[in-house]
């Protein structure tokens, strides 16, 4: 062998390790963080009829959504997904903290839920369904023949 096939022959072999090595990472799993970063000092740091409002909005930051109706509820959602390339998301970690508050704004109660609470929903079928009754092409195109300037219709 020469010289100049044996340098060859390495390029050949560095230009496929690294084909391989941009495939495999092609196909590596994307992570997103979604919602409230968590972090779990701050989250114990939260104590029943030791906080209120402002002190949970001082150390937690607004919460993600409120509650509209019952007792005033503060919840911090936080979701890890993770995808391959050309893939829905799956969701990895999730996790809640609902805050709950008295009338005064005081901390009433604090509860952590998990994977545990999530539900995935397939919808059925790809139709929505109505009420009224199904319309054919033609019965849409000449339904109001006769209908418009007719007595009684409204046209003055």
């Amino acid at each position: 062998m020469t010289a100049g096939h044996k340098i060859w022959k390495s390029a050949v072999r560095i230009a496929v390790l690294s084909a391989c090595g941009v495939a495999l990472a092609g196909c590596s799993s994307i992570r997103e963080s979604r919602g409230y970063v968590t972090d779990s000092v701050l989250l114990s740091t939260v104590q029943p009829q030791i906080d209120n409002k402002r002190s949970v909005e001082g150390t937690l930051g607004r919460p993600t959504f409120t509650s509209q109706f019952g007792e005033p509820t503060w919840y911090y959602v936080s979701s890890i997904t993770g995808r391959r390339p050309f893939v829905r998301p799956r969701i990895r970690t999730h996790s809640v903290l609902a805050v709950q508050f008295d009338d005064a704004g005081n901390v009433k109660s604090v509860e952590r839920s998990g994977m545990e609470q999530v539900v995935y929903l397939r919808p059925d079928g790809d139709e929505t369904p109505t009420l009224g009754r199904e319309r054919s092409f033609l019965e849409d195109l000449f339904g109001n023949i006769g209908t418009v300037g007719a007595p009684g219709a409204g046209a003055q």
